[in-house]
């Protein structure tokens, strides 16, 4: 008895080291309003140039900590208006500021995200093309 419940701990505790996790999260702000909604708050200067970006994204393995890692890594990027990550779909959704940005910036930081993963960017549409 013993030992079987030593293994369900041991594999319990595998599960947590080695499942999904984003390490590289900054601090987030509660609102007063509302505690359960905690948001990441930056100052967003209105684009001077807008655009959209949509691309594909392979080699997304959870909801949690990979889409919503690169999505917080793609919103917080200089020149970036907003950015939404669906992993059920594999897409990503950028609006930014063509005057800061080129949609290789925001390849680059996608496909960057990686913490011992390897995402791939693909099919990347600007604008009208969407």
């Amino acid at each position: 008895m013993r030992i079987s419940r030593g293994v369900v701990g041991l594999a319990f505790a595998s599960v947590l080291f080695v499942g999904c996790k984003n390490t590289d999260r900054k601090p987030t702000e509660v609102s007063g309003e509302n505690l359960n909604q905690v948001q990441i708050k930056k100052e967003i200067a209105a684009a001077t140039k807008p655009e959209t970006a949509t691309f594909h994204i392979e080699g997304m393995t959870c909801a949690v900590g990979c889409a919503k890692t690169i999505e917080e890594k793609l919103a917080e990027m200089e020149g970036v208006q907003n950015a939404k990550v669906d992993f059920e779909t594999k897409t990503a959704t950028v609006n930014f500021d063509l005057d800061k940005l080129k949609s290789d910036d925001l390849v680059k930081a996608a496909e960057s995200c990686a913490d011992g993963k390897t995402y791939k960017v693909s099919d990347v549409k600007l604008g009208n093309e969407a």
